[in-house]
């Protein structure tokens, strides 16, 4: 067998994560097919690559070796396609195109907005994915230009290498909704005692959001029964008081909806913008900034939590933002009840 670039990606995405399973699910492949590439690899190298131990996996002295050479080899395909990619990235009539993608966001339609006038002649496509970390693959790939994400807490990111990113909120609260009838909805702020006997919703297929709940309940004593489903039923269920769940606290309430912050702000996220050059985070950034607080200030709840935390003036008339980082991320954010995915996911109760 000889060895390919894809057998190389394999043996970096094994050393960086430390273990197999992580790697399989990195490049999206199941455990035993990869063990079974590495150990083809094995041979055609002629000696073991890496040592299984109970902590994972580590490069041997000949492990080593190899990734040394491997890594540069790695970075230069990846380079060479993500250039190819962008000199392609034209529409049939020569006007420059951005193509973005995003997890979900009531910032969306203001930011295109914004772009559409401050980007004139550009060809501006979106992608949806509830995935932030396949959204940041496809810019590191060439696929997207800019990806707008969110990290939950307690679940990092994994930033592919190349890229560029800058933090857009450091720490956004997450908020509950509720039925308008609901005990809980008569007061500002909710506490999670006071839906200890709730049913919660959550879509598993968000990175991180499923842990984030789980983490959030269990620290709070709590055990309840949990549906899994996409946010498009639940803001159905919420609505009929079948279920509450955790929203982006730029949801705007209805009628039969109230949306709340929860006591204490257990579970926060971090809100990223990324792309593979300063100059594409540039072109977009501020476009993001205005458009996040425009949606902030049409969310009365939101506008409430901020007069309260920071004690000044209507925050959403340009509150200060987060400025460039190239610190590694922390956390992320589960997407509101009426801007999740369309379709149906399995409404099993599931335990925590």
């Amino acid at each position: 067998m000889e060895l390919e670039v894809r057998h190389l990606r394999a043996l970096c995405a094994i050393a960086d994560s430390g273990s197999l399973h992580k790697a399989a699910r990195q490049l999206g492949m199941s455990q035993p097919s990869l063990t079974t590439q590495l150990r083809r690899i094995e041979h055609a190298v002629g000696g073991q690559l890496f040592t299984r131990e109970r902590t994972g996996c580590r490069p041997t002295p000949l492990g080593r070796t190899v990734l040394s050479r491997a890594r540069p080899l790695v970075i230069e395909m990846r380079a060479l396609v993500t250039e190819a990619r962008a000199a392609a990235a034209r529409s049939a009539d020569g006007r420059p195109r951005l193509r973005i993608g995003s997890t979900a966001s009531r910032a969306i339609p203001g930011w295109l907005r914004r772009l559409r006038a401050s980007l004139p002649g550009t060809e501006t496509s979106l992608q949806m994915d509830v995935s932030a970390n396949a959204l940041l693959r496809d810019v590191a790939d060439g696929r997207l230009d800019v990806a707008f994400v969110h990290e939950v807490e307690g679940s990092p990111l994994r930033f592919p290498d190349g890229l560029d990113h800058r933090v857009l909120i450091d720490r956004e609260p997450q908020f509950v909704s509720l039925a308008a009838d609901h005990p809980a909805a008569h007061e500002p702020v909710v506490s999670l005692a006071d839906l200890a006997d709730d049913r919660w919703m959550v879509d598993p297929t968000v990175d991180g959001e499923w842990d984030g709940l789980r983490r959030m309940l269990r620290s709070a004593g709590l055990n309840p029964r949990v549906l899994h489903g996409d946010y498009l039923t639940a803001a159905t269920l919420v609505a009929t008081g079948e279920v509450v769940t955790v929203c982006q606290p730029t949801s705007v309430a209805r009628p039969d909806m109230a949306v709340r912050p929860l006591h204490g702000d257990p579970l926060g996220v971090r809100l990223y913008v990324a792309a593979r050059t300063e100059t594409e985070l540039n072109a977009v950034y501020v476009d993001l900034e205005a458009a996040y607080w425009e949606a902030a200030a049409e969310a009365p709840a939101y506008q409430d939590w901020l007069l309260g935390t920071r004690g000044a003036g209507p925050p959403a008339t340009r509150p200060p933002a987060a400025r460039p980082s190239a610190c590694p991320p922390p956390r992320a954010v589960p997407p509101p009840g009426d801007l999740g995915p369309h379709s149906a996911r399995d409404l099993r109760p599931t335990p925590l």
